[in-house]
């Protein structure tokens, strides 16, 4: 328990950091914008192209896992888009909702501490879960806003829009990459390394300037959000590893553990990007990385026990 809080300690700095700067104006509100930018076009990109460049795909991906994963979340997707309707909220935003309740902090978290709680051998389902959020869950939230936006469903709007996200593209790259065994180049190397190490502060730091004017959002949605992203998230990919598909105990573990990160960073980048709620999902970032200080423990013990 305390090794986790140590752990999640610096990125709570970041964000009141960041929250603390733009409180004060020091950092006003187009000052986050250009920095969330940045972090989304840049660094961001570098760090996923050199996990997935790294990745070793005759061993990593197993269907029973990814299909375990994709069914849980989104089951829980499209119970979140259904409360999301129902409240008769717009349709991108709902959507928006739904990827918010489902998306876990899996690169910036989920790595270097799953990694080093469950040991090395994890580093492999983790790196599945952030495939999965990065290619099939983003994917589908940019064919829904590009799609709504032009009033219809159109192959080249839908095209544009993933070209456009350098997520998905940085992901793209970096599977060719393993795909055909290239070396990678150590001034390249360097390069994404340094550049990617950006992502984590700045994005961090974008969050907490953004939750300045966060006055006005009502807490309710962003409460439920992270409720779904701590409770239901874990509980959903639990049932459908362990019940449905039966994944490997070890790899279905680290699934649920995964499951149980708070919302990710990237999504408040998105909807920054995309201009689509970024102060509830920002407010979710906040509520959910502040709880689970106490529900990842717990699911932790439980996976292990």
């Amino acid at each position: 328990m305390l090794e986790i809080f140590l752990k999640t300690l610096p990125f709570f700095a970041l964000i009141g950091l960041g929250w603390c700067a733009g409180k004060a104006r020091f950092f006003p509100p187009e000052a986050s914008v250009w920095l969330t930018k940045f972090v989304f076009f840049f660094p961001l990109s570098a760090m996923i192209f050199k996990f997935s460049a790294a990745l070793d795909l005759r061993t990593l991906f197993d269907p029973a896992f990814m299909l375990a994963y994709i069914t849980g979340s989104g089951a829980l997707w499209l119970l979140t888009f259904g409360v999301a309707k129902a409240r008769r909220e717009p349709t991108v935003l709902a959507a928006m909702e739904s990827n918010t309740s489902m998306t876990g902090n899996t690169g910036f978290l989920g790595v270097p501490m799953l990694a080093v709680i469950l040991g090395p051998q994890a580093v492999g389902p983790i790196l599945m879960v952030l495939s999965c959020d990065l290619i099939v869950f983003t994917s589908i939230i940019t064919i829904i806003v590009t799609a709504t936006r032009h009033g219809k469903v159109s192959l080249a709007p839908i095209v544009s829009g993933l070209i456009g996200n350098p997520m998905i593209m940085s992901m793209a790259a970096g599977l060719i990459w393993a795909g055909f065994s290239l070396p990678m180049p150590g001034p390249l190397d360097d390069f994404v390394t340094i550049l990617g190490a950006a992502a984590t502060p700045g994005a961090l730091f974008a969050i907490g300037a953004s939750l300045a004017d966060k006055s006005a959002e009502r807490p309710g949605p962003a409460l439920w959000l992270s409720f779904g992203k701590l409770i239901l998230h874990p509980c959903a990919v639990a049932i459908t590893a362990l019940l449905i598909f039966h994944v490997d105990p070890f790899a279905a573990g680290v699934m649920i553990c995964a499951a149980a990160l708070p919302v990710a960073g990237n999504v408040y980048i998105l909807a920054q990007h995309f201009g689509v709620a970024p102060q509830r999902v920002s407010a979710a970032i906040l509520f959910s990385t502040a709880v689970s200080i106490l529900t990842i423990p717990a699911v932790i013990h439980w996976v292990q026990g």
